[in-house]
């Protein structure tokens, strides 16, 4: 099983949480977050980043499925 992580360009103000959270997951790139790789393994650090975010740029989803896993409504 892997996962696939996307940060919504338009959506995101670059606060850097998600980077902080799970560190060597997202990087900053002009003031905006980008995930390192689109696709990785589960981690909880990579959630928690999703969840983190106060705009909900990043998104999680089950790279086989494509189902949604974070951040959770």
């Amino acid at each position: 099983m892997s996962w696939r992580v996307e940060v919504d360009g338009a959506t995101c103000i670059g606060s850097g949480m998600c980077s902080a959270i799970a560190e060597g997951y997202f990087e900053l790139v002009d003031g905006v977050s980008q995930p390192v790789r689109t696709e990785v393994e589960p981690t909880d650090d990579v959630v928690d980043a999703a969840e983190s975010c106060p705009v909900e740029a990043v998104i999680v989803r089950d790279a086989d499925s494509g189902r949604k896993l974070a951040p959770e409504h």
